[in-house]
C-alpha cells in the first residue's frame, strides 16, 4: 500500500510530462507532491524542504540530471538526510546506466514505460528512502548522547569524533601495538590552510557546519578500523595501523587529499571549498620508536610543506 504521506518532488521541464506523474501519483493516493520546472527551482525547494523521492527528467537544460543529483548528494551529506533520485531516461545501455549509478542515481524509469513503472519504483522507492532516513535518525541520536556524555573528555562535540586527547591516547596505544607485534604506525594531520580566514569569512556555526562536513567525509574515505580525530579548529589526525613502512606512503593517502580538496562543502553560508594539506610521520620498530608527541610534530612540519605545495607530504622518524 502506499504511503499517503510520503514526500516527492518531480522535476521536468516539460509541463505536460510532469502533469501525467503527478496525476498517477495523486490517483495512486501519494499527497506530499512537489513541481519543480528546472534544476535550480528543485534546489531551492529542497533548501527549504527535503523529499524523499526526487523524480528528475535526465535531460533539462542548464542543469541535467547527472548534475542535479550530484547537488542534492551535496545537500544530503550537508543535512545528514537521504533523498532517493530516480532518473526519467529515453537512454538504454549498461554504460551508460552504470555512470550515473556511480554518480549517485538509485534507479531510472524508462519514459516509454512510464505507466508500468513508475508505481512500482516509487513504492521500492519508499521503502529504501524510509530505511535509510530512520537509520539517519537513529545515528543521530546516538551521537548526540554519546557527544552530550563525553564531551568533556574524549570526544569533540562540534564532529563526535574523539579530540586531541583521544587522538593522543590512540597514538599511544597504537606504538605500544607496533613495539609489541610490529608493522607500521602512521600519524596523519589533516589541516586546513587559511583555516582562521574561513572561520572569520563564515561565522561560528558555519564554521562548526565546515568541520562538521568534513567529518563526515572523512569517515566515509578512511578504513573501518583507522582512528580519526579533530585535534583543533584547523587540524584534524588519523592514526593508522599499516602491515610495514611500505603503506606509509602519499599514494596510499591520495584519496583522502582528493576527497577533500575537489568538492565543496554545503553550510549555510553557501558551498565552501577549503584548500587541505596533509602530512604524515611514519614508523616501525627497527630503529625504537618515538614519543607521541614527537611523531605529532614531525607530522606538523609535514603539514607546513603540504601547504606550500599542494601534496601529500610524507617522512618516516629517524633517532637523532
Amino acid at each position: 500500500m502506499p504511503n499517503p504521506q510520503l514526500s516527492i518532488m518531480v522535476v521536468d521541464d516539460a509541463k505536460f510530462s510532469s502533469a501525467v506523474i503527478g496525476r498517477a501519483l495523486s490517483q495512486a493516493g501519494y499527497q506530499d507532491i512537489r513541481f519543480a520546472s528546472s534544476a535550480g527551482e528543485a534546489l531551492q525547494q529542497l533548501e527549504k524542504r527535503p523529499v524523499s523521492v526526487l523524480l528528475a527528467d535526465w535531460l533539462m537544460p542548464e542543469m541535467d540530471g547527472l548534475e542535479l543529483t550530484a547537488r542534492v548528494r551535496q545537500h544530503d551529506e550537508a543535512t545528514n538526510h537521504y533523498t532517493y533520485i530516480v532518473l526519467l531516461t529515453g537512454k538504454d545501455g549498461d554504460k551508460v546506466q552504470g555512470e550515473a549509478f556511480d554518480r549517485g542515481v538509485d534507479d531510472f524509469i524508462s519514459k516509454t514505460s512510464m505507466s508500468d513503472q513508475l508505481l512500482p519504483r516509487i513504492y521500492a522507492a519508499d521503502r529504501v528512502s524510509n530505511t535509510i532516513n530512520r537509520l539517519l535518525g537513529e545515528t543521530r541520536m546516538l551521537t548526540k548522547n554519546l557527544a552530550s556524555l563525553e564531551s568533556r573528555n574524549l570526544v569533540d562535540a562540534t564532529t563526535a569524533l574523539g579530540n586531541a586527547r583521544f587522538a593522543r591516547q590512540k597514538l599511544g596505544d597504537t606504538l605500544r601495538q607496533v613495539e609489541s607485534r610490529g608493522g607500521a604506525c602512521c600519524c596523519l594531520l589533516i589541516g586546513i590552510e587559511e583555516a582562521s580566514k574561513h572561520k572569520r569569512t563564515l561565522g561560528e556555526k558555519a564554521y562548526s557546519e565546515l568541520l562538521a562536513g568534513m567529518a563526515r567525509r572523512l569517515q566515509h574515505l578512511v578504513r573501518p578500523l583507522d582512528i580519526l580525530a579533530r585535534l583543533d579548529d584547523e587540524c584534524f589526525a588519523l592514526i593508522t595501523l599499516q602491515e610495514d613502512l611500505q603503506q606509509c606512503v602519499p599514494s596510499s593517502f591520495r584519496r583522502l587529499h582528493e576527497g577533500l580538496n575537489l568538492k565543496a562543502f554545503k553550510t549555510s553560508e553557501g558551498f565552501v571549498s577549503v584548500k587541505a594539506g596533509i602530512g604524515m610521520a611514519a614508523c616501525d620498530n627497527r630503529l625504537g620508536l618515538p614519543a607521541e608527541d614527537t611523531l605529532m610534530s614531525l607530522a606538523h612540519q609535514q603539514l607546513e610543506l603540504a601547504y606550500q605545495n599542494g601534496l601529500v607530504n610524507a617522512a618516516r622518524w629517524q633517532p637523532e
